[in-house]
């Protein structure tokens, strides 16, 4: 089965063909970030309107690249949720409407689920049950994966994720957008330890997350402070170090609840190099194994959603007819590989 998969929950156009029995076949992504820079975050009716200039083109563009043709599309998935409702809404249509076109199925495939899927595309894959990091631009939680399809929330974020604390904290410091990776090349020339900043939440039991208060913090610290290149530098760095060393202890207490063996990392904050070597020390330290997707598949990617969708429409799954598109979606709601959506 070969099936295209179409990504815009947000700012990035991602598509991608996927082959049940040869893996991916190609896969074409358009990045908005230099659209969006001028306003500093990311426009929802901008980002919505761009989808629609670019969906098409990337579609033509990866079926060329595999030699393929239209009529070679077995089946569609397209993410449907959570995400922008406009930005979903372009997807959603346009799946839609060449599955309709082709007389072929179609899946909404939730957006978490494909970044949780996302490590599968690689040459050696985790193995499940695991338990899973997902950490992005609006979502951070920690899911125990005891096979496809059946996922349960061990802990989330009670108000930002991490990587909107990331966005907002580089935006504070004057960095640019998207702030997370340039959050990150700065930290490199800081010093972690020069200020005190909070480990949130880790000195209660549980595994839910909090960073508001983090970020309250940094923007203190900042304004009350130096404005020097130094005390920039040193801020980021400490603020990265406590992201990730909260990080680290709520998938240490993760794994050990679960007693799982295996630690998947996904979502655009896993492209974080410190936080990748940081839970790759504690993994050998503690005996896991830890698995994340290349740094490619980190971001929003069309490859991700058709090999979820792939997942779900060989168990025969397909959803109905209508456009339907979800800005919130709770993970744990989705069905069982094997039951038929409406």
């Amino acid at each position: 089965m070969i099936v295209l998969g179409i990504e815009t929950s947000c700012d990035e156009t991602g598509v991608a063909l996927y082959d049940s029995e040869a893996g991916l076949l190609g896969h074409a992504l358009f990045s908005q970030v230099d659209i969006h820079a001028e306003y500093g975050g990311v426009v929802p009716e901008i980002a919505s309107r761009d989808h629609v200039r670019k969906l098409l083109p990337l579609i033509n563009q990866c079926l060329e690249k595999a030699g393929l043709e239209r009529n070679d599309i077995d089946a569609v998935a397209y993410t449907a949720g959570p995400g922008l409702i406009g930005a979903l809404l372009v997807g959603t249509a346009t799946g839609r409407s060449i599955a309709m076109a082709l007389g072929c199925p179609a899946l909404a495939v939730h957006h978490m689920e494909g970044h949780l899927l996302a490590p599968m595309l690689e040459e050696h894959p985790p193995e499940v049950p695991f338990v899973a990091l997902l950490v992005s631009g609006g979502h951070s939680m920690l899911v125990e994966v005891r096979r496809i399809g059946e996922y349960r929330i061990l802990g989330e974020t009670l108000d930002d994720s991490a990587g909107e604390a990331f966005d907002k904290t580089a935006k504070l410091l004057d960095l640019g957008y998207p702030g997370g990776p340039a959050l990150a090349r700065l930290a490199e020339h800081g010093d972690p330890e020069r200020f005190s900043f909070p480990r949130p939440m880790t000195n209660r039991p549980g595994l839910d997350f909090s960073f508001s208060g983090l970020k309250t913090h940094t923007r203190n610290l900042w304004l009350k402070g130096e404005k020097d290149d130094k005390t920039r530098a040193d801020i980021a760095a400490g603020f990265q170090q406590a992201v990730v060393d909260t990080l680290l202890i709520k998938c240490r207490r993760a794994m050990q609840q679960t007693r799982a063996g295996q630690l998947v990392i996904a979502g655009g904050v896993g492209a974080n190099l410190v936080l990748r070597e940081t839970l790759q020390r504690a993994g050998k330290k503690h005996g896991w194994k830890v698995s994340y997707p290349r740094l490619e598949f980190c971001t929003d990617n069309g490859a991700m959603i058709a090999l979820a969708g792939c997942q779900r429409l060989l168990a025969g799954q397909h959803t109905g007819p209508g456009l339907q598109a979800f800005a919130r979606w709770p993970l744990d709601q989705l069905p069982p590989i094997g039951a038929q959506r409406p």
